[in-house]
């Protein structure tokens, strides 16, 4: 699987004038690579997705999918190459879960077809690889975070794209729904999927991805396997705290550890006048 499927050139992206959020980004994704995007809050993890996909036109570089010129592709030529799934995503009232991963087929139908007996297999697949068929007739505001979640990548899935774009997809899940989707993006790539995700969880990261992209300083820092990527230097360097970076003995992948700053008496103050205990100055 070497088939070079993405790649971004002298890449900068940003927002209306100011300054660029990432400037000079360049990188090549292989088909079956399953590719994480992590970095601190504000380093441009989603800034870059959003490029990638077209929702932000580059500010300079350009981007390739499959050695073509993203800037040539209509809309409908895009959302057969990548599907997308951002962050909050809005959902009309009312809208089933059937319906939600039905949308998925659009891009493959013409504007006045209605989807047929193969479009309607393929949607039934989708939702009983993520475990929501059973949703299907539920209104999707009547089911809980973590089954949205995995309606949303049954759509995504619908999509039938080779390519998946998802920022941050197991945020504020639990650890069961966190992984479960983790192993299913795993499970697509073993078939020949490629997968780029915003990830925040960090162990989860090391854990499921076959590649890291650390972002921070306006760039990609670093970029390689979890093993070469999360160590506590680059770690450290990028999150602006000390990092500890140890490796789990049972499953053998690195676990992530914030350390605390030096205690200089500067927090017990701030916590003595948080909980009310310090005299009203007069």
């Amino acid at each position: 699987m070497n088939e070079i499927v993405l790649q971004a050139e002298k890449l900068a992206a940003g927002y209306g004038r100011h300054k660029n959020v990432l400037s000079d980004v360049s990188f090549e994704v292989r088909r079956g690579e399953m590719v994480g995007l992590i970095g601190p809050n504000g380093a441009g993890k989603s800034t870059l997705l959003k490029t990638l996909r077209g929702i932000l036109d580059p500010r300079a570089g350009s981007v390739l999918l499959n050695g073509r010129d993203a800037a040539t592709m209509t809309s409908r030529e895009f959302a057969l190459e990548v599907a997308y799934l951002q962050q909050n995503v809005e959902i009309a009232f009312g809208y089933s879960v059937r319906e939600i991963v039905t949308t998925g087929r659009y891009p493959h139908l013409e504007w006045w077809e209605k989807e047929g007996p193969a479009d309607e297999r393929i949607v039934d697949a989708c939702m009983e690889y993520t475990g929501v068929r059973d949703l299907a007739h539920r209104s999707v505001d009547m089911i809980s975070g973590g089954q949205r979640q995995r309606v949303l990548l049954a759509k995504v899935l619908a999509q039938q794209t080779p390519l998946l774009f998802l920022d941050e997809p197991a945020t504020g899940l639990d650890i069961f729904y966190q992984e479960e989707i983790f192993r299913f993006c795993r499970e697509l790539c073993a078939q020949g999927k490629t997968v780029l995700m915003v990830i925040h969880e960090l162990s989860l990261a090391a854990k499921f991805c076959s590649r890291l992209m650390l972002v921070g300083d306006h760039r990609i820092v670093a970029d390689g396997k979890p093993e070469e990527v999360m160590t506590s230097e680059y770690l450290s360097r990028c999150y602006g705290v000390p990092v500890r970076v140890v490796r789990n003995p049972l499953t053998g992948t690195a676990e992530v550890f914030a350390e605390p700053p030096p205690d200089d008496g500067q927090r017990a103050a701030l916590l003595h006048a948080i909980l009310g205990n310090g005299e009203d100055e007069k």
